[in-house]
């Protein structure tokens, strides 16, 4: 069924290819099949002939139907590849974000086309990447990271078309979701490091609320004030002196390695003068200072659930796992 809907973003020529193209894909329409024709929808959903008919040129230059004179318009071929496009913005790549994008690719099959940008925690790149790619995709992979109002430009996109990933705000509760819960990431994990953790008297967290989530800064200070830990949120560790007894908690991996050359610097030693554990696990933290204990989203599963909720349109919120991995640094 041709489905053509007003203010949702997307033009109507557009939104009469992605009917024809999922009725396809899912079979209802096989080779050979007539499609509706142009008077039909044109009647159907009160539409000019002219968009109905650019629509129809679209598909047909890309060989998913043909006209038969004085017929009308049939599907083509039942083998033909109907290129699902989805648009994924990412706030910025690391290696764990490429993990998550490369299990993305892998599962989602070869006839899906994939298009990543990213917006570097700006608001007006976010703002414009989305604006100008309303209506040119079938699906919306969005990272929103921790920027305010991105549901002023989400909401701009077919609400069914979108999922948030990584990060879910409270204005982005409506919308489909693989997520961390970065509250109950770090007090857990930090929960299940306490014996180890007890032997520090200072916890510092490096903290720049313009990239790092605000659950991460809330977990923290939950689990500290619960265990009556003395701590700190430091933006950065540039200017900063390290002192005997302090724990080291940090999101970026900029900030590990300079941890790890002042330590040297000052002629501290790991674990019995200063304590680290760093955010997402990477093959290096299994290697440096003979392993750094890391909290760790899966971001493999992320990425193949993300795959598997768009492949089988499913709708819903799904919580990313995470686990504690304690090494040598603690």
């Amino acid at each position: 069924m041709i489905k053509v809907k007003s203010k949702i973003g997307i033009p109507k020529y557009k939104q009469i290819i992605n009917s024809i193209e999922e009725m396809i894909v899912t079979g209802v329409l096989q080779k050979g099949d007539q499609i509706p024709s142009i008077n039909k929808i044109k009647n159907d959903h009160n539409l000019s002939r002219d968009t109905v008919l650019m629509a129809f040129n679209e598909l047909k230059n890309r060989g998913i139907i043909q006209s038969v004179v004085g017929k009308g318009y049939y599907v083509s071929s039942e083998n033909v590849s109907v290129s699902q496009k989805i648009f994924l913005l990412f706030d910025e790549l690391n290696s764990f974000k490429e993990d998550l994008y490369n299990s993305f690719l892998e599962n989602l099959g070869n006839d899906i086309q994939v298009d990543i940008y990213f917006h570097h925690f700006n608001k007006n790149s976010f703002s414009k990447l989305i604006q100008e790619n309303v209506g040119d995709y079938n699906y919306y992979v969005i990272m929103p990271a921790n920027m305010e109002g991105t549901n002023d430009d989400i909401q701009n996109l077919p609400e069914d078309k979108v999922y948030i990933l990584d990060q879910i705000h409270d204005d982005l509760a409506k919308y489909s979701a693989v997520y961390q819960n970065f509250d109950k990431a770090i007090f857990n994990n930090l929960t299940k490091a306490n014996h180890l953790i007890e032997k520090y008297k200072k916890l510092v967290l490096v903290f720049n609320k313009n990239k790092q989530p605000k659950g991460m800064r809330n977990g923290f200070v939950m689990f500290c004030e619960e265990n009556n830990k003395s701590y700190e949120l430091v933006n950065d560790l540039t200017d900063r002196e390290l002192k005997k007894g302090e724990l080291y908690i940090m999101p970026d991996d900029k900030s590990l390695l300079r941890v790890i050359k002042k330590m040297k610097e000052s002629q501290l030693e790991l674990v019995n003068d200063i304590g680290v554990i760093s955010y997402n696990d990477t093959l290096l933290k299994e290697i440096v200072e003979g392993g750094i204990t890391t909290i760790s989203t899966d971001f493999n599963a992320m990425g193949k659930r993300l795959a598997e909720m768009i492949l089988d349109k499913e709708q819903g919120q799904i919580e990313n796992p995470n686990n504690l991995i304690i090494r040598n640094s603690l």
